[in-house]
């Protein structure tokens, strides 16, 4: 998830290997210098409001580049299974009948916890931790009540747009107002960035950053300043109430 000292060994075999390689936005300009020097770089990147290529197009692309009988990599940032698209261009292929295999990546609520100094749980502060969507293709689709619940630790992916409605819901439905939450942008890369608060300073805190930005909420939160070894760009002030 950006710093490309996470590449696993076997995506970076896999990339070296590669007549084509797809990529997205967040893959990082160092693991793209890792590609094979002769290997064809399609970029098929997406962000907040904009879709350079639709999905659709990009499930073309790839059954189109691997019908020609080139070795196709599909780079993604993080891991492909958690919030991306990897189920969903897979079916795409075996409908297709085209052989494929899947190297798992470290996926941002590891990575960027890890390089903000949050352990996503700890025997004294969460036994369970919840990876969310900010986007769903129904609306009220998130049991609030669920995620509301003491003892875990919430990761919102794509979430800072809706961080009104996190705040919002989490609240309504019983999370104390005062729980620690963290913004971190750009997850462990030298431009991260980490902005600190509660739940009531969420919808402000988010105007503060820009995507891609992971949402952690919960009490490891608190243990940030105690644990941080990673130090790139100062935190930012939080937001008053």
């Amino acid at each position: 998830p950006g710093d490309s000292g996470l590449l696993t060994l076997k995506g970076l075999q896999q990339i070296q290997q590669a007549d084509v390689v797809i990529y997205d936005r967040l893959v990082s300009p160092e693991i793209m210098a890792l590609v094979r020097r002769d290997a064809t770089r399609l970029f098929v990147g997406k962000q907040a409001g904009h879709h350079c290529v639709p999905q659709e197009a990009i499930n073309s692309l790839l059954l189109e580049q691997a019908q020609q009988g080139k070795r196709v990599v599909r780079l993604k940032g993080g891991d492909p299974f958690i919030f991306g698209r990897g189920g969903e261009e897979l079916e795409a292929l075996a409908g297709a009948g085209i052989a494929f295999s899947v190297v798992p990546g470290i996926t941002a609520a590891s990575g960027c916890s890890a390089y903000s100094g949050i352990p996503l749980t700890h025997r004294d502060h969460a036994q369970s931790v919840r990876l969310v969507t900010g986007h769903t293709r129904q609306e009220g689709a998130l049991d609030w009540s669920c995620l509301a619940a003491a003892g875990q630790t919430l990761v919102f992916y794509m979430g800072l747009s809706q961080a009104a409605t996190i705040q919002q819901q989490l609240q309504q439905h019983g999370m104390p107002a005062d729980t620690p939450v963290a913004l971190v942008e750009n997850g462990t890369t030298v431009q991260q960035r980490v902005i600190s608060g509660t739940l009531a300073q969420l919808a402000a805190l988010a105007t503060q950053a820009v995507s891609p930005t992971l949402i952690i909420v919960g009490d490891v939160v608190s243990l940030r300043p105690q644990l941080n070894w990673f130090h790139s760009r100062d935190d930012a002030t939080p937001a008053s109430h």
